[in-house]
């Protein structure tokens, strides 16, 4: 049984729902988003929630029970809420300015970074080395996160590079020569 697909999904009054065989659609004051619905998935409006069900107990229908409450419970939060993640920037001279649709990374190599901004997502730098990645859709806003981070990943050794906000890293110690020790 899918405990998360078996939960109902509260429907705010300002978000409608459209639903049709193979997707559902959700508009809210921040804007429309909508859900692939897998086959043999169907979901229901009951009252002020929405019910996800499911056609069978096979292995991958009950698989994609979960999963298709979840997407659409992300996409009611995103039309209502949002999502956002923040990264910093840890680093001598690392630093970030938004460039246009495009935002510009100095990460320690001997040339400037240019990172596209992809439709429906918002960034935001502060202090040069704060970013603030914003959006509808969880999916997206993840994605650039972690693209972002990929750029120039943490370094175990010195700490440097681009982190999520509270990721807390294990630091490596160092050759034994650069502290003096001897065998």
């Amino acid at each position: 049984m899918s405990r998360i697909g078996l939960k109902p999904i509260p429907i705010p009054a300002n978000v409608k729902v459209g639903l049709s065989e193979d997707e559902a659609r959700f508009t809210g004051p921040l804007g429309e988003l909508s859900t692939p619905i897998p086959s043999g998935i169907s979901f229901a409006l009951e009252g002020e929630s929405l019910v996800c069900r499911r056609q069978n107990d096979d292995r991958q229908q009950r698989a994609l029970h979960g999963l298709a409450r979840a997407l659409a419970s992300n996409a009611v939060m995103g039309v209502t809420r949002g999502f956002s993640k923040e990264l910093d920037i840890v680093g001598v001279g690392y630093r970030a300015a938004v460039d246009g649709r495009k935002i510009v990374f100095a990460l320690g190599y001997s040339h400037p970074v240019e990172y596209p901004i992809p439709e429906g997502v918002k960034i935001a730098v502060d202090r040069q080395t704060h970013i603030v990645i914003s959006g509808i859709d969880r999916q997206k806003v993840g994605q650039t996160a972690a693209e972002i981070r990929g750029l120039r990943k943490p370094d175990p050794y010195k700490q440097k590079g681009i982190r999520y906000v509270g990721e807390t890293l294990k630091k490596k110690a160092g050759k034994a020569g650069a502290t003096g020790r001897t065998k």
